[in-house]
């Protein structure tokens, strides 16, 4: 036979609920009398047991919500670091664009500093130029004061022979009338000589009367002849006076000779000027194409720069947005990981009061083992007494089934009730330690998780924010100081240009007014020259003439003389 389990049915009244412990419980075997108020309170135990259960596993399913959540907040973090990872590609990108860009300015800069020095070295150049036509105008210049004292010397050297050629005038007139009288008197006299040839034979008298007359015109023969001497030492002198002249219009020929040269020369260095002049304007020309495409270049370069900085600009904007995203994002995780704060405080919270609650049941689990001693005591006696009123009444019939029945559910019993009470505490055990070690280790990594993202998107926001504002501050300084300088410096070679041109035109029309003098004065002094050549020649023609007549006279002189002494 079995023994079913009575419960009651009807509750206790109050005043009996009431009383106190000492009088419901039996002092001898310890079990209360209010056995329906314990199986109550039983009841309401194991409810909320159940309920701990039931809030243990919500507790799992809250875990794998938060694992889902901290799964998606992963995602999330992975999708922020390729973000990153993207941008920084970006800022890498245009950091590039930016170097290129920096070198192109670099390399038109060197550029610009190599036309400034062709410039320079074509206006050193051209500053020789005008070096060497300011000594040329001076060698004119010494030239052209140098010509009026020559002409001023050849006019007096052309009076001089003019005076020489007039005073020879007047003395070959002198000579040929003295010679024209000599000649009748010689004649005169030969004639009265051979008239009074037999008279003179006969009149030894007379005839050396005569003689003596003829001495005394010998005399005045010599007298003349000592007169022709001395006007073939001045005739000499003309000669040496000549020779002067024709070394000196040597000298003034190799003078000219000299200045031909210098012209030549002159004239060869104005070609060359002029050759250079040239390749100076196609240098010039050339220069000015590659202003113009430099000019290009620097609208091209600056029209890509403005681009370039609308694209930044938008690209600015673009990155604003994203760190206004960023920072709502990063708001928004701020505000979960407060909701996190929250959650882990309630949980910790939770697992204060589970503590509590496990400390309370442990209190129960001893104070029902307590109980259950007392209980099972309890149930000792009641089956002592009923195997002693068992024993009387059936008699030795069914004992040992009722024995091993009683052994049985009292094995059982026990065995169920230990190893209910140790899973429960087992499991609330390893539950509480696997959500708090859970709780730590998820909180750890969020804080740390949200630390290193503030971190680094605040570096990142900042450093990209700043890098941008500097780059572009940068750029537009530098485009500001490439626009002003290639303004500045166009506008200084395009002066410098003018003022070469002008030079340039000066300088032609310098050297073609030299040039008209100095051929104007080439073509006088030739023609001075000649003339003088032509004078000279005809001095020297005249001269050799008058030696020729006076060596005639001479002879006629000398041979009248023979006759008259014979």
């Amino acid at each position: 036979m079995t023994m079913d389990r009575h419960i009651p049915v009807h509750a206790l009244p109050e005043e009996i609920q009431k009383m106190p412990r000492d009088e419901t419980v039996c002092k001898y075997c310890g079990i209360s009398y209010l056995i329906l108020h314990e199986f109550k309170d039983m009841e309401e135990k194991m409810k909320a047991m159940e309920k701990e259960m039931k809030f243990y596993q919500g507790s799992v399913e809250r875990e794998k919500t938060l694992q889902e959540k901290l799964q998606s907040l992963s995602q999330d973090f992975q999708e922020y670091k390729s973000d990153c990872e993207s941008k920084t590609e970006r800022i890498k990108i245009l950091s590039k664009d930016l170097k290129n860009q920096q070198e192109e300015l670099q390399s038109a800069n060197e550029k610009l500093k190599r036309f400034e020095e062709k410039l320079e070295v074509a206006h050193k150049q051209a500053q020789h130029f005008s070096k060497t036509l300011d000594q040329h105008q001076l060698i004119m210049k010494e030239t052209l004061l140098l010509l009026p004292s020559t002409k001023s010397d050849l006019a007096r050297i052309k009076k001089e022979v003019s005076n020489a050629f007039q005073h020879w005038t007047s003395l070959k007139g002198d000579i040929f009338l003295q010679l024209k009288t000599i000649s009748e008197v010689a004649l005169t006299e030969i004639s009265k000589l051979k008239k009074y040839l037999a008279e003179s034979q006969c009149d030894k008298v007379c005839l050396e009367n005569e003689v003596k007359d003829l001495k005394l015109s010998s005399d005045a023969a010599l007298m003349k002849t000592q007169q022709i001497q001395t006007l073939l030492q001045k005739e000499n002198e003309l000669q040496s006076k000549c020779l002067e002249l024709q070394k000196e219009t040597l000298g003034l020929h190799s003078q000219v000779e000299a200045i031909g040269l210098k012209f030549h020369e002159a004239t060869a260095e104005m070609d060359n000027y002029k050759k250079l002049l040239l390749v100076k304007s196609k240098e010039i020309d050339e220069c000015q194409r590659e202003l113009k495409k430099l000019e290009f270049e620097t609208r091209i370069s600056e029209s890509r720069h403005t681009r370039e900085l609308k694209e930044k600009e938008g690209i600015l904007l673009v990155c604003q947005q994203m760190c206004k995203q960023l920072q709502e994002e990063v708001a928004e995780k701020e505000r979960q990981q407060e909701n996190l704060k929250r959650r882990t405080s309630c949980s910790e919270n939770e697992l204060e009061m589970m503590k509590a609650l496990l400390s309370q049941t442990e209190e129960e689990v001893v104070t029902l083992k307590k109980e259950r001693e007392m209980l099972l005591v309890f149930h000792q006696n009641r089956i002592e007494e009923l195997r002693d009123k068992f024993s009387q009444k059936m008699i030795y019939d069914c004992r040992e089934k009722i024995e091993f029945e009683l052994i049985k559910d009292r094995a059982q019993h026990s065995a169920e009730f230990e190893e209910k009470i140790l899973q429960l505490k087992e499991e609330a055990e390893l539950e509480l330690n696997i959500e708090k070690q859970k709780h730590q280790e998820l909180i750890m990594k969020y804080q740390r998780e949200q630390e290193e993202l503030q971190k680094k998107i605040s570096s990142l926001i900042s450093n990209a924010t700043n890098d941008l504002k500097r780059e572009v501050t940068i750029l537009e300084k530098k485009l500001q100081d490439s626009q002003v300088k290639l303004v500045e410096k166009g506008e200084a070679k395009e002066k410098e240009i003018q003022s070469l041109k002008r030079v340039i035109t000066e300088f032609e029309s310098r050297l073609k007014k030299e040039i008209d003098s100095s051929e104007s004065l080439r073509q006088d002094l030739k023609r001075e020259i000649k003339q003088k050549t032509d004078e000279l020649e005809r001095v020297a023609q005249e001269q050799m003439q008058l030696k020729k007549k006076i060596n005639q006279a001479e002879e006629e002189v000398r041979i009248k003389f023979k006759k008259s002494l014979l």
